[in-house]
Formats: C-alpha cells, structure tokens, sequence
C-alpha cells in the first residue's frame, strides 16, 4: 500500500503522524512538502525537527516535483492540506481515493462566498467533485457544519485533527511533575494576536486574586497585543501573580504544560485547531478552553477530560478556575482522564493505523465508517452556539 500525503511544508504538527504511517508494516508513506517554510515560522522553531528521508521537497527541483506528481497518481490513498490542486486534480476525476486535510472554511464568515474569485476556488475545490471519492478530514468540529451549508463531502466527513508530536510519559511520571509545593501553576502559550484572547485570562485571574484564590501564572509567547497584556496586568495589580517570557520551541512548550496544573486556552472561533489544547491534555493538564476553538468540541469534555467555558466571557472563564482551583478531585480526575483519552484514542499511532484501515477497506469494497469516536470517524454537525453554559 503506498500512501502520500501533500502539504505546504513538514513540521512538528505532522511529525508524528508521518512516523506513525511510515512505520505501519506493508505501507510505503511519503510526505510532499511544497513549499519552503515562512521566516517567522522558522523563528517560532518550526523548522527544528529534521527532516526524515521520506520526505520530498517538490519546490527544490523538476525530477522531484515529477516524482511528487507521479505519487498522486499511483497511490492507494492521498492526504492533501494545503498544497497546489494540480498534483490531485487527475486522481480526483480518475475517482481515487483522496482524503482532503482541511480546517472550517467559514471560521472568518461568510463573506468569502461573496468574492467571485475565492466562490469559484471553492467551487473547483470543496464543491465540483462532491460525488466522488473525495473524503474531508476534519481538523475542526465546525467543518462539518460549514460543508454541510455547502453541500460538500456528503455524508463524508471524518473526525481527524493535527497530532503534534511529544514524548510519552506514563501517568505516574507525570503527576509527580506536578507535585509541588506552593501554589498552583495555571498556563497559557501562544502568539498574542487578538483572536487568541488572552486578554480573557488576565482579566479572570484579576477576579480569582479579589476572592482571595492562591495562583500563580505563566504567560509564553510573543506578538503584537503583548504590550497591552502586559499593561492590562499590571493595571489590575497582578505583577505578584501573573508572569511573561518570549517564545519558547515547542519542545520545550511540552516542558512547561508538564509542570503546569491548569492549561487554559482562551482563542475565539478563529482558532481553527488548537494544537495546544491536545498538547496539554496529553501533558496531563487539567484543561479549560473556549468552546470556540476547533478541536475543544471532541477532546474536553465537560467534568471528564477538563471544563469549557464561553468563548469571549471572562466572567465564565473565571468561573471554571474556580472550579479547578478549589476541587482538588475535580482537577485531579480530569487531569487523570484527559491523559488517558490522548493515549488510548487522540494520537498519531491510532489516527494512522485508522488511515490505512480505511484504505485497505475502501479497496476491498467493504464498510467504512466503523468507528464510534475518535479519528475517521463520521463527525457530526457543531454550530457556532453549541455550548450551553
């Protein structure tokens, strides 16, 4: 069985599930990347994993641009995330298996659809070739929902994510990380934009400080709404409580998440994954995230793998550091649970070994959709209003 998988560059998000696929017996995996990475990407360390010998840098050179194309054409299975059409257009009307690796299309609305030239792309792209075999893997619980609008990928979208990669540590070697003395650590990383909100968790640790909670907490990360995070907790008297540092490299951002209590993600529906909340639950953090973001809908569940509170409500948000800060039980089973839910069903091994039973399915004309939960299976329709308070 081969199996290649078409994106714009290889990085720590995909690490894990290439290895996972090249290491599965009988499969040949391959990884186009087409594209050299970003400056600021290389400067966030997204270029510090090597690469292995199974990927093919198609922009180096025309004999491997024509080695990538001829891969989408004799694959049993192509992944495609963003990546020129022209390498699967052919496979795609010759009826191939094609799985499409793609985030909600409408996290920023609707107004795309207005613009002839992005209406037309989505068209040729999401829309044209609905009836053939084209399956949606979805890094997003909204993605069904947005192609459901659309009439694209009928009946054939699939629960699926980024997988970054990290080191796996057994559940005891991880709570006596978290073991210490003093006050509990509650953390938060990312790049300050203003769709990453973390502007939520300073303003409710403010009001866990009022009510006399003992906390201590880790902002990391760089960018433009850093200075005004900076001035907003200082002017709320939090200089005691609430410390900042640049960016880190994603190893040692895993580092940090192992040492922390509580991990809080607070991005609005512009954040179409949310790689780190599926890196703090393996970390065994016990989790808080805007029910906004992508990925929280299938991994935090409520009072079982960690809390969710309103996307954009401080006020909500605080109500969940409560919770965790004064229910020692509470945190502790969702710390518990969300590690064993990472393990067991939310991780590269299983997301691969799905992949290729799908495939070898698909081949043999059996049926596909056999999973309850978890990767490949069939993800259902999430609004924008899901979460009920």
């Amino acid at each position: 069985m081969i199996i290649t998988f078409f994106s714009n560059y290889y990085n720590h998000h995909q690490a894990a599930l290439c290895k996972s696929l090249y290491e599965i017996p009988d499969v040949s995996f391959y990884f186009v990347e087409t594209e050299p990475m970003e400056a600021f990407r290389k400067d966030m360390g997204w270029d510090s994993i090597e690469k292995p010998d199974y990927v093919i840098s198609a922009y180096e050179s025309e004999e491997k641009k024509d080695l990538a194309l001829h891969l989408s054409q004799v694959s049993d299975a192509v992944i495609v995330g963003s990546a020129p059409e022209w390498y699967v257009s052919r496979r795609i009307l010759d009826n191939e298996l094609t799985f499409r690796y793609t985030e909600r299309p409408m996290k920023e609305g609707w107004i795309k659809m207005f613009i002839p030239r992005l209406g037309l792309k989505f068209y040729r792209i999401h829309y044209k070739n609905r009836d053939k075999n084209l399956f949606l893997l979805g890094a997003s619980a909204f993605a069904a929902a947005d192609y459901a609008i659309l009439r694209s990928y009928p009946g054939k979208c699939l629960k699926f994510g980024y997988f970054p990669e990290g080191e796996e540590l057994s559940g005891e070697e991880l709570a006596g990380m978290k073991k210490k003395e003093g006050p509990l650590v509650i953390l938060w990383t990312g790049r300050f934009l203003k769709l990453k909100r973390a502007d939520l968790l300073i303003r409710a640790l403010g009001q866990l400080r009022d009510k006399g909670f003992d906390f201590s907490a880790h902002l990391v990360g760089e960018g433009p709404e850093k200075e005004r995070m900076l001035a907003l907790s200082s002017g709320l008297g939090l200089d005691d409580r609430v410390s900042f540092s640049d960016f880190v490299k994603p190893d040692e951002v895993r580092a940090l998440m192992r040492r922390a209590d509580i991990y809080v993600m607070t991005s609005n529906q512009l954040e179409g994954w949310g790689s780190v909340i599926y890196e703090a639950l393996s970390e065994g953090c016990a989790m808080i995230a805007s029910h906004a973001c992508g990925c929280t809908n299938w991994l935090v569940k409520p009072g079982e793998t960690g809390l969710v509170f309103k996307s954009g409500d401080h006020k909500s948000l605080a109500h969940k550091l409560e919770l965790f800060l004064g229910d020692e039980a509470l945190r502790t089973h969702c710390q518990d649970r969300a590690q064993e839910q990472m393990k067991k069903l939310w991780n590269p091994k299983v997301a691969a070994e799905r992949v290729v039973e799908f495939t070898r399915r698909f081949k043999a004309g059996e049926e596909l959709y056999i999973y309850e939960d978890g990767p490949l299976s069939r993800a259902g329709i999430v609004k924008n209003n899901w979460y009920n308070d």
